[in-house]
């Protein structure tokens, strides 16, 4: 397979339509058809049922589209890693990230470093620590800024000095708003918003110690705004970290006793940088 028939491939399913895939790629509609019934071909399986005026990918071209867009991000990644400009230190830096306090720490460090380097450029991805382990194992992420609990026996890691602070965002009418702090009494039986990372709610279940047989899930979701969204509507007290901003119509109120989780910057065992990441890890060592 061709990256050049990747990338005509990715159009084509995102477009649902030779004709407009055609006309974005400079291409004629005839030689990008022949090329996607080529590609058929080569893998053996139909990754298209064509319509009238459209087409819709099959579980096949599902699969492919998945693989396609990671190699053509890694083709593209690999690329930028390489680009040099003569006396200075340039590419890109790679890093993923919950939404975490933690991150104002990490973001005070890369702009430090991008003062002494202004042609670096960074590449965000948000994500919980799954997502971004993920990530990390396929490449696409130079380093992860991860929330313990989390595994992280395959990596190397520097634990940062800032604590996240557990707590829950309660829309202002609900009968527990008016307090200054929430038991594990005060959330047993109570419809709750949770993340759907596993560890995650373990550590939830222990704190909830003999209540734990009580926690009622109402939602589960990985991007606080929209959680944070529904438990406005009343839907659920949503278990969160305490952040850097605040909702209108909720209230945060910290758990008591309190639960605080450490947070961690990790990178492959073994990793081979390019220069631009491997400088701002000597760098990263060097202050926490």
């Amino acid at each position: 397979m061709e990256l050049r028939v990747l990338r005509y491939f990715l159009v084509v399913a995102r477009e649902e339509n030779i004709t407009r895939a055609a006309a974005l790629l400079h291409v004629t509609q005839p030689t990008l058809s022949r090329q996607m019934m080529q590609l058929e071909e080569e893998l053996g399986v139909k990754l298209f049922r064509r319509g009238k005026y459209r087409i819709v990918l099959t579980d096949d071209g599902v699969l492919l589209r998945r693989r396609a867009q990671e190699i053509v991000d890694l083709a593209e990644k690999t690329e930028r890693e390489f680009q040099r400009q003569e006396g200075a230190l340039t590419g890109e830096i790679f890093l993923g990230s919950g939404e975490l306090r933690a991150m104002s720490f990490l973001a005070e460090h890369l702009a430090a470093f991008r003062r002494e380097h202004p042609l670096i450029r960074y590449q965000m991805y948000s994500g919980n620590a799954d997502n971004i382990k993920e990530r990390i194992e396929r490449g696409l992420l130079d380093f992860g800024l991860l929330l313990e609990p989390v595994d992280i026996s395959k990596y190397e890691f520097l634990r940062l000095p800032v604590k996240e602070e557990w707590g829950a965002l309660v829309s202002e009418g609900h009968p527990l708003a008016s307090q200054e702090a929430l038991t594990p009494e005060d959330l047993a039986g109570t419809p709750l918003l949770l993340t759907g990372r596993e560890l995650v709610q373990q550590l939830f279940a222990q704190w909830m110690g003999p209540y734990a047989g009580e926690i009622e899930t109402a939602a589960q979701g990985n991007l606080p705004y929209n959680t944070a969204m529904m438990a406005r509507q009343g839907m659920g007290v949503f278990v969160t970290l305490r952040l850097h901003c605040a909702y209108e119509g909720l209230r945060f109120l910290p758990l008591s006793p309190p639960l605080e989780a450490g947070t961690v910057l990790v990178w492959k065992k073994d990793q081979v940088f390019s220069p631009a990441a491997e400088q701002f890890l000597q760098y990263i060592k060097h202050v926490v």
